[in-house]
């Protein structure tokens, strides 16, 4: 049994944050925003949308373009850092929504590596024959945990959720490999100190502004692209292939300096084989971020037999991963 993508599905908030926007908000420009991320804009949730409201939208996509039902799902992933809840499981909401009544359900936290974690969860389950049919989610209302007074973050997140759904059945992207590493002593350097049980939520953490993303910037940087750039060779290596073997990279979509970065490892490839678009409309959308850029590139290219997409991203954690798929059809 070999473990398959038959389905993808996206989905973005229809309000649209600019850098015209954001100039008003905080002392920033569109230029400076540009010129660090390659950003341009990025979608915002309303306040009716949420977490599982996103992703059951995007699921419902995935569904269609597997053919399939909800009610033969087996099994619900979700992956992000934003759920509805600290309990029950955003999954268990989507399930509800859904009318999934088969399937299991249980979130998954790897920050931005979460969709890689997913599918990577996912195939074991699949190739291991425990489960026929798996909805993998990654859903994200960052909006929610941004400090818009502090221009090195705010200007890089964004909402939106993307799905697929991972079989045995048909024909489709065969996950060929995945490799997946973490590093929990650079915790530290980007993370969202208060609103569990180390840093409950109190009048004092509020003051602190301490319920919002904090990140040291050029550290994550620096052990982005390492660490993203060695995933991707032993993934390569787990499927027997080599850098020249690649015909897609979608890296991800955190800001196109990492990106070009990224691309500079694959230097075989035309710029038009590495996938930026995501970046610049959506911003660093977290888990779902490789999620939507995998969904745009194959409703936006012919992709041919045989060829091999390489999704890499990585997260707060530190945690990261790799896959690669095979289009079969």
């Amino acid at each position: 049994m070999k473990a398959r993508i038959i389905g993808t599905g996206s989905y973005l908030p229809k309000k649209v944050l600019s850098n015209s926007d954001l100039e008003k908000m905080v002392e920033t420009s569109d230029e400076w925003i540009v010129t660090r991320t390659g950003i341009n804009e990025r979608r915002i949730a309303d306040a009716e949308e949420f977490t599982s409201t996103m992703g059951a939208l995007a699921a419902k996509k995935a569904l269609i373009d597997a053919n399939l039902k909800a009610e033969n799902i087996d099994a619900i992933i979700v992956a992000t850092i934003t759920p509805d809840y600290i309990f029950p499981s955003t999954a268990c909401l989507i399930q509800k929504e859904l009318v999934a009544k088969k399937a299991a359900a249980f979130d998954i936290q790897a920050a931005c590596s979460g969709y890689i974690y997913a599918l990577s969860l996912a195939k074991a389950l699949i190739d291991s024959a425990q489960y026929k049919n798996i909805l993998i989610i990654a859903s994200e209302k960052l909006s929610s945990i941004v400090n818009y007074k502090d221009r090195s973050t705010c200007v890089l997140f964004g909402d939106g959720a993307a799905a697929a759904v991972v079989s045995y059945h048909h024909k489709g992207l065969e996950i060929k490999a995945t490799s997946l590493g973490s590093d929990g002593e650079q915790a530290k350097l980007l993370i969202l100190p208060a609103g569990g049980s180390r840093n409950p939520a109190s009048l004092k953490t509020i003051e602190d502004e301490m319920h919002f993303i904090q990140m040291a910037g050029s550290d994550v940087f620096k052990h982005a692209v390492r660490r993203m750039e060695s995933s991707s060779k032993k993934c390569l290596k787990k499927a027997n292939l080599t850098e020249m073997d690649v015909s897609w990279l979608i890296p991800h979509q955190a800001n196109m300096r990492i990106i070009d970065a990224i691309a500079k490892r694959f230097s075989h490839l035309s710029q038009d084989r590495v996938f930026k678009d995501v970046v610049k409309k959506y911003g660093n959308t977290s888990a779902s971020s490789v999620g939507i850029a995998l969904d745009e590139l194959l409703q936006k290219n012919q992709i041919k037999k045989g060829e091999n997409i390489l999704l890499t991203a990585f997260g707060a954690g530190f945690t990261w991963g790799s896959t690669i798929l095979t289009y079969e059809v």
